[in-house]
């Protein structure tokens, strides 16, 4: 054999030999590299799944110190159930959880690793590979308003309705969030007022809710305006990025808060002469006002009565929505806000002298009032959410044939669904909830919840 032949099996030899280095190498990446993909995917997912559980623990716990360890918990849990210890021959492990409150949000960022151990790379000198991943989740600062129907016809349900409040109420965090309650029957009350501080005393809200009573009629408007007055009220630049109304009712409204001109100059005043106002039902045309302030059915003084000794002693309905203005110029122009007298999208006149114009006229204004409230509030980037239950809901009546109790509740949440005579596009899209029976509130309220919270990545 010549020099240069053996020289030339040498070379190939030497090639042979590096190209098997390479292929083993590229072999080694090909099976360890795929395995720690996989582990890298499941990795991700259960970071992501960590920073969603640890966002919404956050609200457990009355202090700060509580709600970081309920978060981390939560993360730590929702972890290891999405992916499993030896996972692929892996360790995987939570690195960090940190939760961090910037004004009115909560940020939850939760870092992790799965070492592993590698095969065929071991030939290129590695003897483990080591995924990572990283996902942070914010949840965002909230105002709430909860508006709650204590009418007479949920009675029966009354436990109920005051459980599924309260367990709505402990979703959300009592350091971070603000929360006003409100409750409406005959009249409205606001039983807790924001405060420009952040956060909200739930065990004070409990309390309020466990002293409801349930008798009244609906003024469904009253509660809505009480609402949104109590988001307005919080200063511009502490407002929270995201503004709420959740209004729950069993039924379709019947009853609205007015001023109201009476035959007599001294009719329906008070002891320095000024105008009271009061809601009208339309149930109750033989009846006075009902105060405007409170839920019960109590009645005004005797000259609010529209009905006495056979007359009717009210004029007709003021043609816009007073109830609030000031008793000094109840009509004042710069006011008006909601027609009352109006041909859509229920028509309504100022007739109240009969029984049957009373009982049309107040209960197809009452209808209105609330839609327009609901969309004025949405005008102000309010996102109202409704939450209706009983079949009641699902019928009409002989004042409004054409629109349920569901559809107005509807309608106030501009829902996809709503009818296509009161959706507006511009406006935030809202969710409404149908609970047929008592044990459908509860997990109504907690739809509701999940959906507000809106937890984004």
């Amino acid at each position: 054999m010549t020099p240069i032949l053996k020289r030339q099996r040498g070379a190939i030899a030497i090639m042979v030999a590096v190209s098997m280095l390479v292929l083993l190498a590229v072999v080694g990446l090909a099976i360890d590299g795929g395995l720690a993909y996989l582990v890298k995917a499941r990795l991700n997912a259960a970071v992501d799944s960590a920073a969603l559980a640890g966002a919404r623990a956050v609200p457990t716990g009355d202090t700060r110190d509580q709600q970081i360890a309920s978060a981390k918990a939560a993360a730590a849990d929702f972890f290891a159930a999405n992916i499993p210890s030896n996972y692929l021959l892996s360790s995987p492990k939570i690195t960090e959880t940190k939760v961090t409150f910037n004004g009115g949000q909560a940020i939850i960022d939760v870092t992790a690793e799965a070492p592993m151990p590698v095969s065929i790379m071991q030939i290129m000198g590695f003897s483990s590979l080591t995924p990572v991943a990283y996902a942070q989740t914010i949840r965002n600062d909230l105002d709430m308003a909860l508006v709650i129907d204590t009418s007479g016809s949920l009675s029966d349900q009354a436990a109920t309705v005051r459980s599924s409040a309260k367990t709505f109420l402990s979703k959300f965090n009592v350091t971070q969030d603000r929360v006003a309650l409100i409750h409406f029957a005959s009249g409205a009350e606001v039983d807790t007022p924001f405060t420009t501080a952040r956060g909200f005393t739930r065990t004070a809200m409990n309390t309020k809710i466990s002293s409801f009573q349930f008798v009244g009629g609906t003024a469904s408007v009253e509660g809505m305006w009480n609402a949104r007055n109590q988001l307005n009220l919080v200063p511009q630049a502490s407002r929270s990025t995201m503004r709420v109304i959740v209004f729950f009712s069993d039924g379709a409204p019947s009853s609205f808060g007015s001023y109201l001109d009476f035959t007599s100059s001294t009719d329906c005043r008070d002891a320095l002469g000024r105008q009271i106002p009061g809601t009208m039902d339309s149930a109750g045309a033989t009846y006075g006002l009902s105060k405007l302030d409170d839920s019960d059915l109590n009645v005004t003084p005797e000259s609010c009565r529209i009905l006495r000794n056979n007359a009717y002693m009210a004029k007709k309905l003021p043609d816009w929505y007073n109830a609030h203005n000031s008793s000094l110029n109840p009509n004042d122009v710069t006011k008006r806000e909601l027609p009352i007298v109006t041909t859509t999208p229920r028509a309504v006149t100022a007739d109240i002298s009969t029984v049957n114009a009373y009982r049309q006229n107040v209960d197809r204004a009452s209808r209105n009032l609330v839609e327009g409230m609901a969309s004025a509030a949405r005008d102000q980037n309010i996102v109202v959410f409704t939450l209706g239950m009983g079949a009641s809901l699902k019928t009409t009546n002989a004042y409004d044939t054409v629109n349920t109790g569901e559809m107005i509740l509807k309608c106030m949440a501009n829902t996809t669904d709503a009818p296509k005579r009161c959706q507006n596009p511009n406006q935030p899209i809202g969710l409404y909830c149908y609970a047929a029976t008592e044990s459908d509130l509860t997990p109504c309220f907690s739809r509701l919840a999940s959906a507000i919270l809106r937890i984004t990545k």
